[in-house]
């Protein structure tokens, strides 16, 4: 019976990885969907290449400074209990990699390759993984200290501040560092308007990237024993709240209802296996109304070009995650309880701190070093023509 038990979480949490690698697919389609046509084969790329390097990054470094596992012993030793500690990196990784993957679609049709690969390396390999030992690993005493004091840890179950906000405001930096698309904010202050390329792209991208988020919540569990039928139901009602707000706000327009769904999930991980569904989907519908008013006043007011929107869906969004679950989860509002409002503000503000001071030590350094952004020809050529010395339709340009 053990080794039926230990051999089931192996299959549960390795179908969870695999859930969630294929949510990075969604990354790629929303944000081919979303640029113009002469970058969505940087698009392509990116999201794959981002996946390598952080998989390296992440194998050799972060899982360490993590959860102070070394992977560097024998094939026997790794194989042992079914080889469930593997399966668990891969699973753990999948949630790392998807920090450059939202930062992708932020920096999107202006940013170097190869500098935000390096990016990508130090992103996966140091900061990261130094809040996700703090909030999931117990490092410094940090979640002891709010135990003690405010009567409950700091709580996230899947990764509403530890992955989605954290990857949005280390976003926010390296937007700021990069500066707008050219030609996107004039001098007189109009604003040019960059449609999306391929609304059905985009809308398969959220698509793929809303099935695959039950891997990434359900399955945070990790253990098959642990699973729970409220974490579903709870996706369920957030996707659906954040959906129909996008839709309302949005006035029909079809990338924020796609986006709609997706500001939802963001906001329901942390809170996702301690909510009632009624709350779940009130979480849901505040998010999807933050997200729409919230990236319509960044790029419209602060001119901020962030291109998907990235900080205000998972920035932004996953910050009310974060404070949602300290709200809903009370058994006052329904909640299952054993949270605090206190240790879910703090624990927010403290994983925005390291996402944005890790964020712009970074992006900054490599702006000073090897620079971040292509140059003005390489720019309106298109990262496709410039990087890959290939366009998304190569058929068109060789016709005759």
């Amino acid at each position: 019976m053990g080794n039926l038990e230990t051999s089931s979480d192996v299959l549960f949490i390795l179908l969870g990885a695999i859930l969630v690698l294929a949510m990075h697919a969604g990354f790629a389609f929303l944000e081919l969907g979303t640029v113009r046509r002469k970058n969505q084969v940087n698009a392509l790329v990116k999201i794959l290449s981002d996946f390598s390097v952080s998989t390296i990054a992440y194998f050799f470094i972060g899982y360490g400074i993590a959860y102070g596992v070394n992977f560097l012993t024998g094939a026997d030793a790794l194989a042992q209990m079914g080889g469930y500690a593997l399966v668990r990196f891969f699973f753990l990784l999948t949630f790392a990699a998807a920090v450059p993957a939202i930062i992708s679609g932020g920096i999107a049709e202006r940013a170097k390759f190869r500098p935000q690969l390096v990016a990508t390396f130090v992103l996966v390999g140091f900061v990261y993984p130094f809040f996700e030992g703090i909030a999931w690993n117990n490092h410094f005493g940090i979640q002891a200290f709010l135990q003690a004091t405010f009567g409950a840890k700091f709580h996230d179950f899947a990764g509403s501040v530890v992955v989605h906000a954290v990857g949005g405001w280390i976003a926010l930096p390296a937007v700021l560092l990069l500066g707008p698309r050219r030609g996107r904010y004039k001098r007189d202050g109009a604003i040019a308007a960059h449609p999306p390329s391929s609304i059905p792209f985009l809308a398969l991208g959220a698509w793929i990237l809303s099935v695959g988020w039950f891997g990434f919540n359900v399955m945070s569990a990790q253990k098959i024993d642990s699973i729970s039928g409220l974490v579903a139901v709870n996706s369920l009602m957030a996707m659906v709240g954040g959906t129909l707000a996008a839709l309302w706000a949005g006035k029909n327009d079809p990338g924020f209802v796609h986006n709609g769904p997706l500001a939802g999930l963001v906001a329901v991980c942390a809170g996702s296996d301690i909510m009632h569904p009624v709350g779940a989907l009130v979480t849901g519908f505040i998010a999807g109304i933050l997200f729409v008013y919230l990236f319509t006043w960044t790029q419209n007011r602060w001119k901020i070009d962030d291109v998907l929107g990235v900080w205000p869906l998972h920035g932004l969004c996953g910050t009310w995650g974060g404070l949602a679950a300290g709200i809903f989860g009370l058994k006052a509002l329904g909640g299952m309880g054993g949270v605090s409002f206190v240790s879910q503000l703090l624990g927010t503000l403290l994983g925005i701190t390291i996402a944005f001071i890790g964020g712009f030590v970074v992006y900054g350094t490599l702006k000073l070093t090897v620079g971040i952004r292509l140059g003005a020809e390489e720019e309106f050529n298109g990262a496709d023509l410039s990087i890959h010395k290939i366009s998304a339709t190569p058929e068109n340009e060789t016709a005759w």
